[in-house]
């Protein structure tokens, strides 16, 4: 029987939050995961923690803790390449991520070599 849409995204969340917390060592507050087309993209919110916050309330700091945490993700990002090929099936063409010091939010994208929804 063929996965739901549905599915695939809460399959995807899980395995996100579980990445976060192996690889990160604490896991997001939520996840969300949407399928569109060919890209995968994933919410992740509650990301930062109390003391980021306090050190992104200047500029500089901001900047340090976006790149630090980027990092810190690129590092890991084949296992979140691999994990998304054992998923779907599919294999990732690039990948894109972003923090938001703000709400402590993070967005990751991954786009596809296929429109993966289509064949939903």
């Amino acid at each position: 029987m063929k996965q739901s849409k549905g599915s695939y995204e809460s399959e995807i969340s899980w395995a996100i939050t579980q990445w976060e917390k192996d690889f990160l060592g604490r896991g997001s507050v939520s996840v969300k995961t949407d399928i569109l087309r060919d890209m995968i993209i994933v919410n992740l919110q509650g990301i930062l923690t109390p003391a980021e916050y306090t050190v992104c309330e200047t500029k500089e700091g901001m900047l340090t803790i976006k790149k630090t945490r980027s990092e810190l993700v690129e590092s890991g990002v084949e296992n979140l390449k691999d994990t998304i090929l054992t998923i779907t099936g599919e294999k990732v063409k690039s990948f894109h991520t972003d923090i938001s010091s703000n709400t402590g939010e993070r967005v990751m994208v991954f786009k596809l070599f296929n429109d993966f929804e289509k064949n939903l």
